[in-house]
């Protein structure tokens, strides 16, 4: 900023200065010069002319002009949807940034939902007070795939038999391999009849207790539901499903018996964090597809209550190690949780695997309907991939393979901007556990 002397014009220059609202007309014409924009930005240290919502939660820095980043992903003013893809190389900082997120978000009360399989949120689970759920070979904590839970459906709408037997044939894909036309009517009619054994038809009213009245009716809870050994029973009772019947073994008799159980956790916290990691990664889809199904519903539940589901390692359940039937299940939920007030939140390092399924249609598909994207160091070969599925410029393929720890590049709407994720010391300790490990 230029200053000039007050030559002959000490005293009403002096008296503009003191607290008088006093600024004489002939100073003003004597003194006055345009400001240039790079002049004018200096003097407000945080405008930024990319991100800064007013009711959104704190991110970081922008790299370029250190200007403060807010995001308030639930705006449906401003974005499409809620979803967020977060992708980086391994200690590129996602995983630390999706704790920040979490932890910020559960302040503000909203309800959060984590399937985990590499173990990495449940520190940050008991420090923020929220429920963990184990399932594997140790587990004490169980959730039975067959339950119907009253939330699944909404209000105005029917057909919780219907509904849940479609989840079911995607399940039983992962378990049993890809099933053609005949094998999946073959397996819904053993469905149909495994349900009836528990007085469970396509009309709805079956899924109530019958001593409940019309007006106070009480939904049939899992102890009232069938569980995987009653299913495996009714397998082998039909020469066509005998190959079914063998290839559950493993979940009746064998090192997956803790699926054959029924629903024994409460499931009423605003933070809850599905922990797969003990089922090893030839069984990891199916703890994953679990818990999908159970979040969804919980998700479903009320409209009017803001809630996130996060994907972590999402290209096991979209990826060519999937089917169809699961990753059309988890596009569903991109596609279609805005309306229930929610965001999904798909979160991988490995973005190759996340287009090979279908030639990349489900992948594409999820990312084209996340209207935030957030991307962390990634290597030459995955930032290939990721032109073609995304508008990135010449420049920006050289950022993202240059970026720092815990700096990313981030697509909010139209808008690019390349960020450093800040947190505060407190914030830290809670994310990677550091006082009380020190304490120990």
């Amino acid at each position: 900023m230029q200053t000039r002397r007050a030559y002959f014009r000490q005293e009403p220059t002096y008296r503009a200065c003191l607290p008088l609202m006093e600024n004489s007309k002939l100073l003003k014409e004597v003194s006055k010069r345009n400001v240039l924009t790079s002049g004018l930005v200096s003097t407000y240290p945080f405008i930024s002319s990319a991100i800064f919502d007013e009711s959104g939660i704190f991110i970081g820095t922008n790299i370029y002009n250190n200007s403060l980043v807010f995001i308030d992903r639930y705006n449906t003013n401003k974005y499409k949807n809620a979803n967020m893809c977060i992708f980086g190389t391994s200690g590129a900082g996602k995983s630390f940034y999706t704790k920040l997120l979490i932890l910020r978000y559960r302040l503000l009360g909203i309800e959060q939902y984590i399937i985990d399989p590499e173990r990495e949120y449940d520190n940050l689970c008991k420090n923020l007070d929220g429920t963990l759920l184990k399932i594997g070979p140790g587990s004490e904590t169980y959730i039975n795939i067959f339950d119907i839970r009253e939330e699944s459906i909404e209000d105005d709408e029917n057909g919780y038999l219907a509904n849940k037997i479609a989840k079911l044939i995607g399940f039983f894909n992962l378990i049993f391999g890809k099933l053609n036309e005949e094998e999946k009517a073959i397996l819904e009619e053993k469905l149909i009849e495994l349900y009836k054994l528990k007085n469970i038809t396509f009309d709805d009213k079956s899924l109530y207790k019958e001593n409940s009245n019309l007006i106070n009716a009480t939904f049939k809870e899992s102890k009232d539901m069938p569980i995987l050994e009653d299913f495996y029973n009714i397998l082998g009772q039909d020469k066509r499903t005998e190959i079914f019947k063998i290839k559950l073994i493993p979940f009746i008799k064998g090192s997956l018996k803790f699926f054959n159980n029924y629903t024994n956790v409460k499931l009423d916290n605003k933070l809850i964090v599905a922990d797969v990691y003990e089922l090893g990664e030839e069984n990891l889809a199916y703890g994953m597809y679990l818990f999908t199904d159970l979040f969804w519903d919980k998700i479903k539940k009320d409209r009017k209550i803001k809630k996130a589901i996060y994907l972590d390692e999402i290209w096991r359940l979209i990826g060519v190690t999937s089917n169809k039937d699961v990753a059309s299940f988890i596009y569903k939920i991109f596609k279609t949780i805005r309306k229930y007030g929610g965001s999904g939140v798909a979160i991988t390092q490995d973005i190759s695997d996340i287009f090979s399924l279908e030639n990349g249609t489900y992948g594409k598909s999820i990312l084209n309907n996340s209207s935030i994207k957030t991307f962390f160091s990634l290597e030459e070969e995955n930032i290939k991939i990721l032109e073609q599925y995304t508008n990135l410029s010449e420049k920006e393929k050289i950022e993202i393979k240059s970026l720092k720890r815990g700096e990313c590049l981030m697509f909010v709407g139209d808008e690019h901007i390349l960020n450093k994720i800040e947190s505060a010391e407190f914030e830290r300790e809670l994310i990677e556990n550091k006082k009380k490990t020190e304490e120990n």
